[in-house]
């Protein structure tokens, strides 16, 4: 949904770089950018090299350059920096979008916004089956940031932000040591 180029960059190679590496990625965010980058018209190349770390991001050579794609996780222990762009994608997070982050060849390249718009029969969902006595919670590797912007349209008060799959798991055995029974539902390999 958003596309923010850092100096040296423009939208259609972001598009064209990101779309690329994630057409080897089966994470759903990755779809909706690839569905992003061809909707836009660009031509996506192949990728190689291709590798993913799971919770934080994809990498791989696309066109003979080193392109990263991830959340903050990705390059916490990085030297890269993003203060160009910081600002915007605190309010893609603020409106409740997952933020992606991109670096070519060691250079910060961007931002990519993207959202999963909550459907309209979302919070009426959640307000019944808080009628029916059942707790919500939200665990989610988004930052704190979007999880709260998504948390409040849906009326949801109990949120797990910056996870990472083994965090989740940890919070469903907690759960469930301390006597609550626990269904969870996920919408990709992450949280299988």
């Amino acid at each position: 949904t958003s596309v923010i180029p850092c100096a040296g960059f423009d939208e259609s190679i972001l598009l064209r770089l990101a779309g690329s590496l994630e057409k080897a990625s089966e994470h759903p965010l990755a779809a909706a950018i690839v569905t992003g980058a061809e909707n836009s018209g660009v031509t996506l190349s192949e990728v190689k090299d291709f590798t993913s770390e799971t919770g934080k991001g994809v990498r791989g050579m696309v066109d003979g350059q080193a392109v990263m794609l991830g959340n903050h996780l990705m390059f916490d222990n990085s030297t890269v920096d993003f203060g160009g762009v910081d600002d915007h994608a605190e309010i893609l997070r603020q409106d409740g979008a997952t933020v992606m982050l991109m670096v070519v060849d060691g250079r910060a390249a961007g931002v990519l916004g993207v959202s999963d718009p909550v459907k309209a029969t979302a919070p009426e969902a959640v307000a019944e089956l808080k009628r029916m006595g059942l707790s919500i919670v939200m665990l989610t590797g988004d930052s704190r940031t979007t999880a709260e912007a998504v948390a409040r349209r849906l009326g949801i008060d109990e949120i797990e932000a910056e996870m990472m799959p083994e965090g989740k798991i940890e919070v469903v055995k907690r759960l469930q040591a301390g006597g609550r029974g626990v269904a969870m539902a996920g919408d990709g390999i992450n949280d299988t």
